[in-house]
């Protein structure tokens, strides 16, 4: 055994009898390539998913990583296609496949000596630039998909608010989570919040802001639990309150949360188990509230973030805090969230517009 197997031979004890052998060096294989995640500092929830992500593709075909082929992956991309996966979706799932095809691959690993030795074959990378998704376009979301208007922002809070009255009136037991929706909702437009930003939230991720005391402890949302980069860790960034009606939002909801009692804990919108709002849920409420109040089908909750991001700059904000206040390293990805011109086309229209005011109109 040569000093290529050591990697191998520490997850894999080949002293050990296994009674499925094949199991056993997949597990190893797992273990290993969690290893090397972790070494990479990758966050644990990147690495759990990457993990359930090879072991549903090993369902699907019904073989070990020594026996992938490219056609294997084509015929799970197919399927993922045909039950309306997007794209964007189907790329990240192949993107971790061929890591973890590169990382059984690598000799200085030793899993093709190992595999080859017990079961006469080896693993091979499957992913290549002829069966898997490029990355051709800069922005890949449904065109369909647009910030809401104003109007249709002030639809969606009236039904919202609507739906609190009438849960308030009739004494039922849902009154307490309508309100928390009306408020959870307001609170992902008044801030620019991702989804996973905004079911995270605590009581204590509001601060006071010196500059704007008129808000009192509402006028910074630190945000703890924004999109990572590459398996890392949720970057963090604060967000200044620049709605005056949103603290008004934050202090009537606080003070109505304390009907949850101690179950709530810290959370922004605990329910009443005790449970904390998921991500996922408040999709689908989302989904249920627009329905309800007539808006078009293509709009989703990260919408309200378009949202956000296109009424600031039409209100005059400066593109660059905007940027900040999203969390954007790169400025053209906030411009793509935005309905309006990015500031260099405005400027620019502004000056040929007052040019062509002061100039002679001869030609004309």
């Amino acid at each position: 055994m040569g000093e290529d197997r050591a990697v191998a031979l520490v997850v894999f004890d080949s002293s050990v009898v296994h009674l499925r052998p094949e199991d056993a060096v997949f597990e190893g294989m797992l273990t290993g390539w969690r290893a090397q995640g972790q070494s990479r500092g990758l966050a644990a929830l990147s690495l759990k998913n990457r993990g359930d992500l090879v072991r549903r593709f090993m369902s699907f075909t019904g073989e070990y990583p020594w026996a992938w082929t490219a056609e294997d992956l084509e015929s799970w991309s197919s399927d993922l296609r045909d039950r309306g996966r997007a794209l964007t979706t189907i790329r990240g799932y192949q993107a971790a496949l061929r890591k973890y095809c590169e990382y059984v691959t690598d000799p200085a690993y030793g899993w093709g000596e190992l595999c080859w030795e017990r079961f006469g074959t080896h693993p091979v990378q499957i992913c290549h630039e002829w069966n898997t998704v490029a990355h051709v376009a800069e922005v890949e979301a449904s065109p369909a998909v647009r910030p809401l208007t104003r109007d249709e922002i002030e639809q969606l809070f009236d039904y919202a608010d609507e739906r609190v009255a009438a849960a308030c009136q009739s004494g039922r037991k849902g009154w307490l989570a309508a309100w928390r929706d009306s408020a959870m909702f307001k609170i992902a437009y008044a801030y620019g919040l991702r989804r996973r930003e905004l079911a995270r939230l605590e009581t204590v991720d509001f601060y006071r802001n010196p500059k704007a005391p008129e808000f009192d402890r509402c006028g910074v949302c630190h945000v703890r639990w924004g999109k990572a980069v590459r398996g890392g860790h949720p970057r963090r960034r604060s967000v200044l309150t620049t709605m005056p009606w949103a603290p008004q939002v934050l202090q009537e909801w606080l003070e109505i949360r304390a009907e949850y009692g101690d179950v709530a804990g810290r959370w922004m919108w605990p329910t009443e188990r005790g449970a904390v709002v998921s991500p996922a849920h408040a999709g689908r409420r989302f989904a249920e509230y627009r329905d309800a109040a007539g808006l078009p089908s293509e709009l989703h909750l990260h919408c309200l973030r378009h949202s956000y991001v296109t009424h600031l700059l039409e209100d005059g904000f400066d593109p660059f805090f905007v940027q900040q206040q999203v969390g954007h390293r790169w400025g053209g990805s906030t411009a793509l969230y935005s309905g309006v011109s990015s500031d260099f086309k405005n400027k620019a229209l502004r000056a040929s517009l007052d040019q062509l005011a002061g100039g002679s109109m001869e030609g004309f």
